[in-house]
């Protein structure tokens, strides 16, 4: 009896040795290192895009993710040689190309608008074309004219500049309304009519403008028509100070424009049909398809706006989601993808009334205002 009160411990070694082969003891030693549920759902529902890919345990789904992932990555590596900060406008323009919609940067001059647009281009294995509006350009000037051909006696079609895969268009707002609206049928429709003829732009087709908020002399605003083809609007700030000096030790022993001609080639056609294809996939909750039609509603009936949003805007923040949570690693969405792309989406799609614009609100507060208000799906 003595020996059996003295080493309680011995006994159930002997316990656990019967039950657990050497092998078994290993597996379950190892097993214990393994990431929990309740860890790797943290990670699922993270906001940011994870650099590398976690060896570990993996969310198990039908779409592949992992390569949405790795190609962004090597994205965002490719824009980080030349751009200091700005990471969230090359989110949001990769997110114009997996959903295949335009995109509109608002900002002052030099804060790398352009200079954004070009990198994402090279990593395009895709064609690029840049077009500086300005007061006298003429519609012609963008999509092509007719020109007489003396040997056929015919007119032959020339082909604008429009006809690209990426377009840049500087200062959009520069152009009279005449030449804005030449963008209407082929943002939409990715094609022009030209004489009677119907001309169709080849995939993938992207048109990233931009304007600036400030100097107005000479400008024309964008109807609001056209402002609602725009997936999206980003409004863009100045770099904090950490960033400017790292600006200032990037470029100070060069006096000549970035040579791009570095930048690797990160999406073949093949990879952006792929990832589009990929991005429609993801699951979305009839919850969260309620939520964003109460988002979109209440900018209808809000009594800061003289103007909501339209269904187009439903349709873009839908999409949009999908591929914000696609870059972040998930097959659905949530939440919080809504409300990260929902300002974006919106802010040009509404109009503020007079008294609200004496108040000093701005498009953005009034947005998050109405996030505030609705109540989010569980």
């Amino acid at each position: 009896m003595e020996e059996q009160q003295n080493n309680p411990d011995e006994k159930n070694e002997k316990k656990i040795d019967d039950i657990f082969t050497p092998e078994e003891e290993t597996n379950l030693n190892e097993s214990a290192e393994t990431p929990t549920a309740d860890g790797v759902m943290d990670e699922l529902m993270s906001t940011e895009i994870p650099k590398t890919l976690d060896p570990g345990f993996q969310f198990q789904s039908n779409l592949e993710l992992g390569f949405l992932r790795t190609k962004v990555n090597e994205a965002r590596e490719q824009a980080s040689k030349f751009i200091v900060g700005q990471e969230e406008m090359i989110d949001l323009l990769l997110i114009g190309i997996f959903t295949n919609g335009h995109i509109l940067l608002e900002g002052v001059p030099g804060i790398a608008k352009t200079l954004s647009a070009k990198v994402l281009s090279r990593c395009l294995d895709t064609e690029f074309s840049r077009i500086q509006f300005t007061p006298d350009l003429m519609p012609s000037d963008i999509l092509g004219t007719s020109v007489f051909n003396m040997k056929t006696s015919e007119f032959t079609f020339n082909k604008g500049p429009i006809f690209s895969n990426i377009i840049l268009i500087d200062e959009v707002n520069r152009a009279p309304a005449k030449t804005q609206a030449a963008l209407f049928e082929v943002m939409e429709e990715r094609q022009i009519t030209f004489e009677g003829i119907k001309y169709e732009m080849e995939y993938p087709f992207l048109i990233i403008s931009t304007q600036n908020p400030v100097e107005q002399e000479g400008t024309y605003s964008l109807p609001e028509a056209q402002l609602d083809r725009f997936l999206f609007k980003v409004i863009l700030d100045y770099p904090t100070l950490e960033q400017e000096q790292e600006i200032l030790s990037k470029y100070k022993n060069t006096t000549l424009a970035p040579n791009l001609d570095s930048i690797v080639k990160v999406f073949s056609k093949e990879d952006l049909k792929k990832i589009q294809t990929l991005v429609t996939e993801i699951n979305i909750e009839d919850n969260l398809l309620a939520y964003i039609a109460k988002i979109t509603h209440s900018t209808r009936n809000h009594g800061k706006l003289y103007l909501g949003a339209s269904p187009r805007a439903s349709l873009a923040m839908a999409k949009a989601a999908k591929a914000m949570a696609g870059i972040r690693g998930r097959d659905f969405i949530t939440p919080d993808d809504i409300q990260s792309v929902a300002n974006h989406v919106l802010n040009h799609r509404i109009i503020l009334t007079p008294e609200a614009e004496m108040e000093g609100m701005t498009s953005h507060s009034v947005i998050q205002e109405i996030i505030h208000s609705i109540e989010v799906p569980r």
